[in-house]
């Protein structure tokens, strides 16, 4: 899985995205699309036209191809013979089997975590704890907020040491993701909903495994009870 780093650029920006040192030109590639396509910059249905995606982020086409290869295995793009590849639907219905499978997996992520972490990684949490407690007062932009969960999330994926737990769990947040750009602007302020991080990321840090998986639960139920609350 790439590693997001730095701020994202928004699909048709003037400004030329970075690819970082240690990236590929295929994760790269990957990289910049799925966001796009996780925040809906590009729209659901939109067709990818390999050529044009090329140009604008400066790589090959081959690159291009791998990217996409890895967004349909992902269910973030949809390839039809003869016809090209589209963005991938976002389908409202298939929330209640997103956050099931999250309601299953995400409270064990944390619980192993909370197990397994490092000294290091646990110092790591807690000052990411304490950067999210900064951040929150000051961001006032939905899709900034949106952002500062995935990066959350994907913090405590990679605290569970497992590559393939990590894998699928980022799969079905990118999918939950999607739905909820696609409410996003009939939402309420959801700094409520980020700032139970906070603790989640302490009592991982702590090793409160119990207390992670049962702050985690709230987590993603709460995420589902906010989506259906504008539906």
């Amino acid at each position: 899985m790439a590693r997001a780093g730095g701020l994202p650029v928004e699909a048709g920006s003037s400004l030329a995205p970075l690819r970082q040192d240690d990236e590929s030109f295929a994760d790269f590639a990957y990289r910049m699309l799925c966001d796009e396509l996780i925040v809906l910059d590009i729209k659901p249905g939109e067709p990818l036209n390999d050529e044009a995606i090329s140009r604008r982020l400066g790589v090959g086409r081959t690159p291009i191809r791998e990217a996409m290869k890895r967004l349909e295995s992902d269910h973030l793009v949809v390839a039809y013979p003869r016809r090209g590849t589209f963005a991938a639907g976002v389908d409202i219905k298939d929330l209640a089997e997103i956050s099931e499978i999250r309601q299953l997996l995400e409270p064990a992520a944390a619980a192993r975590a909370a197990r397994i972490a490092s000294p290091q990684l646990r110092q790591e949490l807690r000052e990411f704890a304490s950067e999210v407690g900064q951040l929150l007062p000051g961001m006032h932009s939905q899709q900034d907020l949106m952002r500062l969960d995935m990066r959350v999330h994907r913090t405590i994926y990679r605290a569970t040491g497992s590559r393939h737990l990590e894998d699928i769990l980022v799969r079905y947040d990118n999918l939950a993701t999607r739905i909820w750009s696609l409410v996003l602007e009939k939402l309420p302020p959801v700094s409520e909903h980020i700032a139970q991080h906070i603790e989640l990321l302490e009592c991982i840090a702590a090793g409160d495994s119990e207390a992670a998986a049962r702050l985690t639960t709230q987590h993603v139920t709460d995420f589902e009870n906010l989506i259906r609350a504008v539906l």
